[in-house]
């Protein structure tokens, strides 16, 4: 009898741990389809997603049977979700171009537009290879120009942490040890004493600035005026300017083109790739492009008065026009930029580092003189 009432009790306890789980799972699950709606999916994953749907579609899958798989093999919970959701939407006689654009936030506009063209051709896994191999560049693109930046911002962020503990925890140390000389130190010591004594004594205040001036920051180029006067002040910078401009250009050309090869409407191509630009200048040029296109006016008309593309782009745009091969010209001026952009990236990477050196050492080496400038006088003043 005790070892039936033994049983019976670890059973229930079995019962309630399993339970405990489903319920935790549940739990989880409608996390993620809350967030279904309002995450944003990284380029990668979004990249990684079209490449294997056009393999499987190419292969001659069904779209569900393919979507399917597809929701199995993704890792992020979420994703898991909005590919769930579309594919019940398309079993249950929703187009694909209509599931996917229920999340914005997953699926660009390029790729909703990309959909319906291939629907209304029928070709849908020949223009889904086109948007893999586009996704494909933009992400090589978007690494080479991260990783430039990584080298940089890692030395620059450790120079600081270094600069921090020297002054809030070395310095009070040389700092006690010059009060007993009872002699007037030198300005650069002094100065240099004083800071150390401010950051200890305010070192949460100049977080909370920090913090304050990112977040304003962050709310003022959230709206149009900021986000205007953002890339203006990029655009007059002396090397980044340069490379962001390239780096548009190189996304408006890129994104038009495959828009274009694809059979998307013109004026429907300008408005993705305005909305694709996430550049005010950009967004301009196709606004006017867009109004005088549907005037009766050619592309080239318009860039040619527009100074923020560079010359190449107009006469390229103009001679794919008068050969009728736009999309090919706009590969072609995509192709030159991106290489472009790979030379400048390197010779950053590779100017940066010295530049980053010498900076360091002349900090930390004004730090070390300025703390030993009291002891080669007092060591003056003994030898005298």
């Amino acid at each position: 009898m005790a070892m039936l009432t033994q049983t019976s009790a670890s059973a229930g306890a079995g019962k309630k741990k399993s339970s405990f789980a489903e319920s935790q799972r549940l739990a989880k699950q409608k996390a993620y389809e809350k967030q279904a709606k309002k995450k944003r999916i990284k380029l990668d994953e979004i990249t990684m997603f079209t490449q294997q749907i056009s393999s499987m579609l190419e292969a001659g899958l069904p779209l569900v049977s393919a979507l399917e798989a597809l929701q199995e093999q993704t890792e992020n919970p979420v994703f898991q979700i909005i590919i769930r959701d579309v594919r019940n939407d398309i079993a249950g006689g929703t187009s694909f171009s209509e599931a996917v654009r229920k999340f914005p936030n997953a699926f660009p506009n390029l790729f909703v537009s990309m959909v319906e063209a291939g629907e209304a051709s029928g070709a849908l896994a020949d223009i889904m290879a086109k948007v893999a191999i586009y996704f494909e560049d933009s992400l090589a693109l978007q690494k080479k120009v991260k990783s430039a930046m990584v080298y940089p911002i890692a030395v620059i962020t450790l120079a600081i942490a270094l600069v921090n503990v020297l002054l809030i925890f070395v310095i009070p140390v040389f700092a006690e040890m010059f009060a007993g000389f009872g002699a007037e130190l030198p300005k650069p010591t002094q100065m240099l004493i004083n800071l150390s004594e401010f950051l200890q004594s305010y070192w949460w205040a100049i977080g909370l600035v920090c913090f304050g001036m990112f977040q304003i920051y962050r709310k003022m180029t959230a709206t149009p005026k900021g986000k205007r006067i953002k890339d203006r002040t990029y655009f007059k910078l002396p090397i980044i300017g340069h490379l962001t401009q390239k780096v548009n250009v190189s996304r408006f050309c890129r994104t038009y083109a495959i828009l274009l090869k694809s059979g998307v409407p013109i004026l429907r191509a300008l408005e993705i790739c305005s909305n694709a630009s996430d550049n005010t200048f950009v967004e301009d040029a196709c606004s006017d492009i867009n109004r005088h296109i549907s005037q009766g006016g050619q592309l080239s008309e318009v860039l040619a008065t527009n100074t923020y593309f560079p010359s190449m782009v107009k006469h390229m745009a103009k001679a794919g026009e008068q050969t009728g091969n736009v999309d090919g010209m706009m590969n072609k001026i995509s192709d030159f930029y991106d290489v472009e952009i790979n030379n400048i990236v390197e010779s950053l990477t590779s100017l940066m580092e010295p530049i980053l050196i010498c900076v360091l050492g002349v900090v930390i080496g004004g730090i070390v003189m300025a703390m030993f400038l009291p002891i080669f006088q007092l060591s003056s003043v003994v030898g005298a």
